[in-house]
């Protein structure tokens, strides 16, 4: 099995959007790295909604299905503007494992360690983006600059939220 690295470059037609092939590289590979903060902190999203007991169980359960779902439109946003680039999107376990800010959670903790996890995961989620947006500004990439704001936005507010359940 080939092992494709996301800064290599996809072969297709020539790219000719106005960002040079070097600012392209730049921001799919920053965008890499968001894509496999986005689906690590999807997946454990995912876990804990499964996972999460306790007398919060109902709020926390539905709290954390919607946040999955916005999190599984919010990994393919991201990877199709890698691709749009003219980058592959990183897409194993094994990328986002070496890509990816968030560390794995083991066992199954607690709904208010669960919470706590996940402000975490956001608030990195959040860095990540804004570690991009320099360059993509740098390259004139509106796309991308609206679509880091959208997540630093998102990320933001749902780390606000789930801190307001651990007052």
């Amino acid at each position: 099995m080939s092992k494709q690295k996301p800064s290599k470059e996809a072969p297709s037609a020539k790219i000719d959007i106005g960002i040079d092939k070097t600012g392209r590289k730049n921001i799919a590979d920053g965008l890499s790295r968001l894509l496999a903060d986005e689906y690590t902190l999807y997946l454990k999203t995912h876990n804990f909604h499964w996972n999460v007991t306790g007398p919060m169980f109902n709020t926390l359960h539905l709290m954390f299905e919607g946040h999955y779902m916005e999190s599984a439109t919010a990994v393919d946003l991201v990877a199709e503007r890698i691709r749009a680039l003219g980058f592959p999107a990183p897409g194993t376990y094994k990328q986002y494992a070496a890509l990816s800010s968030i560390p794995e959670t083991d066992g199954v903790p607690e709904a208010m360690e669960m919470v706590r996890l996940l402000v975490k995961g956001h608030e990195a989620c959040a860095k990540t983006a804004r570690s991009i947006f320099g360059t993509a500004e740098q390259a004139a990439d509106e796309p991308t600059c609206d679509l880091l704001t959208q997540r630093m936005q998102l990320h933001e507010k749902t780390a606000w939220m789930l801190r307001s359940l651990l007052e």
